[in-house]
């Protein structure tokens, strides 16, 4: 049985969840992280010294921490060819989206803005803050949608782990209240991400939780 530990509302959570409901993987989840606590006990921290989320455990073998480690060790062992190329080069380009996925947008995407807009006070952010950081995010948001001009997903006409790794913060920038750019293929990618049962389930779900709370 893959266990996995860490909140739902997590956005590196989601993107484990999903990929493991895209590969059709059973897994059990426990709560973690944030207001549930586990992940400062001495257990938890023996499988991840760092003390965050998530954690994954594949039966036996040893503990994984680390989203997108996590998501190519599921790929490697679990998933098919269109998902995770077997040829050294088109794997390659996969990963290398996955990891400018990372990098480039969840980054810019997360800290300065999703966090500013939901978990902080009214009077910690301010409009010339997001709109500097939207101007940093547009600059990889638009790299993305000429590239969706190519390809039904970001690397092919069929699904890989770099949507995963992309496509995960996508439900929030389109959710939260900010000004966006307009990104015709963007969005038709978004629209096309949100009528998958694995990404519903997993990745558009409720962050309330998360919201400041004076």
């Amino acid at each position: 049985m893959i266990t996995v530990w860490g909140r739902k509302s997590s956005s590196n959570v989601q993107a484990v969840l999903w990929c493991l409901q895209e590969l059709g993987l059973e897994y059990k989840r426990i709560d973690a992280g944030f207001t549930y606590g586990v992940t400062d006990t001495d257990e938890y921290l023996r499988m991840n010294p760092n003390g965050y989320i998530p954690t994954l455990q594949d039966g036996s073998n040893n503990p994984l921490f680390e989203s997108c480690a996590i998501c190519r060790y599921l790929a490697n062992r679990y998933a098919t060819e269109n998902f995770w190329p077997g040829d050294p080069a088109l794997r390659a380009t996969v990963d290398m989206w996955a990891e400018w996925s990372k990098l480039n947008v969840a980054q810019n995407f997360s800290l300065p803005l999703f966090w500013p807009k939901i978990r902080l006070a009214p009077d910690q952010s301010t409009t010339e803050s997001i709109a500097t950081a939207l101007d940093k995010l547009n600059q990889y948001l638009t790299i993305a949608d000429n590239r969706l001009g190519d390809s039904k997903y970001l690397v092919s006409d069929e699904l890989t782990l770099a949507d995963i790794i992309f496509g995960h913060s996508l439900y929030r920038y389109y959710d939260i209240d900010i000004p966006r750019a307009r990104f015709a293929n963007l969005e038709r990618y978004y629209h096309s991400l949100s009528e998958r049962a694995a990404y519903k389930n997993t990745v558009m779900v409720s962050y309330d939780e998360l919201r400041y709370k004076s």
